[in-house]
């Protein structure tokens, strides 16, 4: 649970109530920087529709799983290209503590 809210991004970020700078956007899929970030340069992409985890995507939802792995390949470029590296994410069962599959893209040191 982030900040008391099961689904953080569905209740928070793609309702618009909590801003986030936004790195890339498509039709099903949305890349920005976190918004409390771990890590110098810290990316979070996620699907706009609801998919609770890696484990749970769905065949109907190979297309949107597509599209989000073009993204991810996208936001990993940039991050490389600027900084020569990045680490490439996601986070499933106890680990991850907001329930919408959501994977992270970060470089350089730990912050928090």
């Amino acid at each position: 649970m982030v900040n008391g809210v099961e689904d953080f991004y569905c209740d928070e970020v793609l309702s618009g109530r909590t801003e986030v700078e936004i790195v890339l956007e498509t039709d099903n899929i949305l890349a920005f920087y976190h918004t409390r970030p771990f890590y110098e340069v810290h990316i979070v992409v996620i699907p706009k529709k609801h998919i609770v985890s890696l484990i749970d995507v769905k065949e109907v939802e190979r297309p949107i799983m597509n599209e989000l792995f073009d993204c991810l390949q996208s936001v990993s470029r940039q991050v490389n290209d600027q900084y020569g590296a990045c680490t490439v994410s996601t986070n499933i069962g106890e680990y991850q503590s907001n329930k919408h599959m959501h994977w992270h893209v970060h470089y350089g040191m730990r912050i928090r």
